[in-house]
C-alpha cells in the first residue's frame, strides 16, 4: 500500500517520465562517438538500475548498438570504453586515419566483441535486445531481436556499423540477407514511442544529450536523429568517422554521464530504487538500511512510516544538487580505470623514435612511395580472407550487376518508346488535320484556289493577302463600268470589253478617284 502511494505521489509530483507503463531505451549511431553512450549506461546502471532491469527494449543502431548489446550481455561497460579507444588509437597510427587500406574496421569490431561477449550472451539478448539494420535490396529498416548463437549476435553488431565504403564494398549477410548500416534508413528506434528514453550524442532534441549554448533554433533530421545547428555539433559530426585524440574521446564519456545524471535529476529518477520499492537509492549508491523485515510490520506501521519517507525524499532531493558535483567529478571506478589505462601510450624504443619530429617528417616525405606498397600488402591480406566467402560474394555481385542492367536497359526502353511514339501520333496529327475535307474547314469562306494542300501559316496568310486585293480591284473595276457607260452612251460589245480590257483597272481606279462626286451626279442627270 506504501508502495502503491509513493508510486502514485512520485508519478503526480514528477509529472515527467511516468513509470505506470513499459519503457524502452534507444541508443543513436553515431560512429566513434558512442563512447558517449558507454557513459551514458554506465550513470544508468550505476544510480538507476531499475531503468536498465525493468525496460521492455533497449535498441541500438550501429556504434549505439554495441552499447546496447553490452548492457543487455552484462559486459563490462569499462571494457566496451576501452575497446573503443583501441580502435581509435589503431586508426590514428595511420597516414589516412581509418581510410587507410590496412586498416581493417570489421574485423577489428569482430574479434573485440568475440572477446567481451560471454558464451550466453545471445539467450540474454534475445527478446530485450533491438539492433537497427538497413536490407540492402529494398532499402528498408529492419529490427532484429531474436539471436540463435553467439556468431549470430556478433554478426548482427557487425551489420549495423557496416558503412559502405567506409568499411567496405560487399556488405555482410545475417541469415542470409544482406545489410548495412542502420543508421541509414533508422538512426534512433523507436524513438516515436511515448516512453522511449532517447540517447543521442548530438545536441537537439533527444532525451539525454549534450546542452548546447546556442541560440540556434534550427535542427537537421538525419533518420529520426534531432541535430541542432551549432559549431560543436559540427565538430562532433566531423569526428563520428575519424576518431579525435583518446583524452577527448574520455571527456565524451564523462560529459554522458553528466548528461545521463542531469536527466535522472531533472525526472526525479536520481534517489529512486523503482516503482515497485519504497526505499531510496543514496546518491554514492549504498541503500539505506531496512526499517522493517516483516511485511506484516510494515502493513501495520503504514502510517507511521509514510511521514518519514516523504521527508527523507525530499532531504535527499534537496541534497542531490551538492552530491552531483561530487558525482560528476569521478566516473564509477572500473570505466576510470579502463578509460585510464587505454589513453595511456605504451612506451617502447620504437614509439619513441617514431615521435620523433625528424622521423615523423621524414614518415610523411616517403608517403607516396610506402602508401602503394601497404595498398597492395594489405589487398593481398584481405583477397586471403575473402577466399571462404569468394563464391557467394561473387554470385552477390554478379545478380546486383545483372539488375542493375536490367534497370538500365528498361529506363532506357521506355524513353526511347516515349519519344518514337510521340513523334508518331504528332505525324498521324498532322497527316490527319491536312486530310480533313474543306468544308469542316474554316478556309470554305473563301474560293476553292485559296485552299491549298499546303499547311504552312505564311503560305495561308499570303494567299488570304493575294485574295483581299485581287477582291478589291474587281469591285473597282464595276463601279468604273458602269460610270462609263452612263456617260457614252450605248456601246457595243466588242468596244466596252476592249475599253475594259485597256484599262487594266489602274487607269479606270484613277479615274474614279479623281472624279468629284458632284459632276458625276450632274452629268448622270444630264445623260438621263
Amino acid at each position: 500500500m506504501l508502495s502503491d502511494f509513493l508510486l502514485l505521489l512520485f508519478g503526480t509530483v514528477t509529472g515527467m517520465f511516468p513509470l505506470d507503463s513499459p519503457w524502452n531505451i534507444s541508443f543513436a549511431g553515431c560512429g566513434f562517438l558512442g563512447i558517449y553512450h558507454v557513459g551514458v549506461a554506465s550513470c544508468l546502471h550505476e544510480h538507476a538500475p531499475f531503468l536498465v532491469q525493468n525496460a521492455r527494449h533497449i535498441y541500438g543502431a550501429s556504434a549505439g548498438a554495441l552499447t546496447a548489446t553490452s548492457l543487455v550481455t552484462g559486459v563490462c561497460l569499462g571494457d566496451t570504453g576501452a575497446g573503443i579507444i583501441e580502435v581509435a588509437k589503431e586508426a590514428r597510427k595511420r597516414f589516412l586515419g581509418p581510410m587507410h587500406p590496412s586498416f581493417n574496421l570489421v574485423k577489428i569490431m569482430r574479434l573485440l566483441l568475440q572477446r567481451t561477449l560471454p558464451d550466453d550472451c545471445h539467450e540474454r539478448a534475445s527478446g530485450r535486445l533491438g539492433i537497427s539494420l538497413t536490407r540492402v535490396t529494398d532499402g528498408e529498416n529492419v529490427l532484429v531481436s531474436h539471436f540463435n548463437n553467439k556468431e549470430e549476435l556478433i554478426q548482427a553488431c557487425v551489420c549495423s556499423a557496416f558503412i559502405p565504403v567506409y568499411c567496405g564494398l560487399i556488405p555482410p549477410t545475417l541469415q542470409g540477407v544482406r545489410y548495412v548500416d542502420g543508421g541509414i534508413s533508422d538512426n534512433l528506434p523507436q524513438y516515436e514511442l511515448k516512453n522511449t528514453i532517447t540517447v543521442s550524442p548530438f545536441c537537439g532534441e533527444s532525451d539525454i544529450c549534450p546542452r548546447d549554448t546556442s541560440t540556434n533554433l534550427h535542427e537537421l533530421r538525419f533518420t529520426n536523429t534531432s541535430i541542432q545547428f551549432t559549431l560543436t555539433n559540427l565538430y562532433r559530426v566531423s569526428r563520428a568517422l575519424f576518431p579525435p585524440d583518446p583524452m577527448i574521446l574520455k571527456a565524451m564519456c564523462k560529459q554522458g554521464y553528466k548528461d545521463a545524471l542531469h536527466f535522472l535529476k531533472r525526472n526525479g529518477l536520481l534517489n529512486f530504487n523503482g516503482p515497485l520499492r519504497d526505499r531510496p537509492l543514496l546518491v554514492n549508491g549504498e541503500e539505506n538500511e531496512d526499517c522493517n523485515d516483516d511485511e506484516e510490520k510494515n502493513n501495520n506501521h503504514d502510517k507511521k512510516e509514510e511521514k518519514p519517507h516523504l521527508e527523507e525524499r525530499a532531504e535527499m532531493v534537496h541534497t542531490s544538487s551538492s552530491a552531483e558535483d561530487h558525482i560528476i567529478i569521478q566516473l564509477p571506478l572500473p570505466l576510470h580505470r579502463a578509460l585510464i589505462e587505454a589513453c595511456v601510450e605504451r612506451r617502447s624504443l620504437m614509439r619513441s623514435l617514431s615521435n620523433l619530429l625528424p622521423v615523423r617528417m621524414a614518415s610523411a616525405m616517403m608517403v607516396p612511395y610506402t602508401l602503394p606498397l601497404e595498398s597492395a600488402v594489405s589487398l593481398i591480406v584481405r583477397l586471403l580472407e575473402w577466399l571462404p566467402d569468394v563464391q557467394e560474394d561473387v554470385g552477390w555481385i554478379q545478380e546486383q550487376l545483372l539488375k542493375v542492367l536490367q534497370r538500365v536497359c528498361r529506363q532506357t526502353s521506355r524513353s526511347i518508346f516515349r519519344q518514337v511514339s510521340a513523334r508518331f501520333f504528332c505525324q498521324l496529327e498532322l497527316h490527319h488535320s491536312q486530310s480533313l475535307p474543306s468544308r469542316f474547314s474554316s478556309t470554305s469562306l473563301f474560293p476553292t484556289w485559296a485552299n491549298g494542300s499546303s499547311s504552312a501559316v505564311q503560305d495561308v496568310i499570303k494567299r488570304l493577302d493575294q485574295y483581299k486585293r485581287q477582291l478589291l480591284s474587281g469591285v473597282l473595276c464595276v463601279n468604273m463600268n458602269l460610270q462609263g457607260s452612263f456617260k457614252t452612251g450605248l456601246m457595243s460589245p466588242s468596244q466596252s470589253s476592249s475599253s475594259i480590257m485597256s484599262t487594266e483597272g489602274l487607269t479606270m481606279r484613277i479615274d474614279c478617284l479623281n472624279r468629284p462626286p458632284a459632276a458625276d451626279s450632274g452629268d448622270t442627270m444630264g445623260g438621263s
